[in-house]
């Protein structure tokens, strides 16, 4: 008589494996069905799917075959694991030791080429996560722009645009590996989002630019990066009220606002200092 039942785990096999340590037989001696592929999802964070297996056992055939010393699921996972990201990112051992140095003829890759290997990216990004997105290209004085469309996108852009932020990251350095001449700069938006983030910021800027001067004290901003920082300061640079400078290390870099009769005000206390 057989018993069916459902195991998941992180790959297949990992779910197999499980499933043998609690039946208490050798994985080799079950019969499996697999229901459901696993899914690493954006990053190996967001939108992981485990492995999902139907098991079916006959029970004479556990009985006559004893449990292998097979790794546990634990030490199957995470040798899967470091194999897969070894193999993605080319750290595998022993990979490049007996390969010559490449070239810079290889390394001349055309703008043209760094753009299809950004959008290449992207579309393998998408695929993984199941996300259906589809890509508006334009041009820009920064670079080229990928406006990013489809429904429900709220998950790429993320807290602030942290996700979007961090996705952009990574397809400029998809696109410009190895790249020893000029380097294309991607850009990535969602659905206009980066204009209404802007729009925000200067917002933002001229109520806090207020505040400053109300209380007459300083004001930290939370941490930005460097692109947001520099959407506050140019929403201020002509102010006569207050002035504006970054403190800080990255990633916790801010930008502070400043009432200038303050900083006039200590100007003058700290050379009535140096006289006496």
């Amino acid at each position: 008589m057989a018993e069916t039942m459902e195991w998941t785990g992180k790959t297949v096999e990992a779910a197999l494996s499980a499933a043998a340590a609690e039946l208490g037989c050798a994985a080799d001696s079950l019969e499996y069905t697999v229901i459901e592929q696993p899914s690493r999802g954006f990053l190996g964070l967001i939108g992981c799917k485990p492995a999902r297996i139907r098991v079916r056992q006959e029970e004479d055939a556990a009985a006559a075959a004893p449990l292998a010393e097979d790794p546990s699921a634990d030490m199957i996972e995470l040798e899967t694991h470091l194999a897969e990201e070894a193999e993605e990112t080319g750290t595998e051992s022993g990979a490049d030791e007996d390969k010559p140095a490449v070239s810079e003829e290889k390394l001349a890759v055309s703008l043209e080429e760094q753009e299809v290997r950004a959008k290449k990216f992207l579309e393998e990004i998408f695929a993984a996560m199941h996300i259906p997105v589809s890509l508006q290209r334009s041009e820009n004085e920064d670079g080229v722009l990928f406006q990013l469309e489809g429904e429900d996108l709220g998950i790429l852009i993320g807290k602030h645009g942290q996700t979007l932020d961090a996705l952009q990251y990574l397809t400029n350095l998809a696109a410009n590996r190895g790249v020893s001449g000029n380097r294309l700069h991607i850009l990535l938006d969602v659905e206009g989002y980066r204009a209404r983030r802007e729009e925000t910021l200067s917002r933002l800027a001229g109520h806090l630019a207020e505040k400053a001067c109300r209380i007459g004290q300083e004001i930290h901003l939370e941490p930005m990066n460097r692109h947001e920082r520099k959407i506050i300061h140019m929403a201020l640079q002509d102010s006569r009220r207050v002035t504006t400078y970054s403190a800080g290390e990255e990633p916790r870099r801010c930008v502070v606002i400043v009432p200038r009769r303050r900083r006039r005000a200590e100007g003058r206390r700290n050379r009535d200092h140096e006289e006496e």
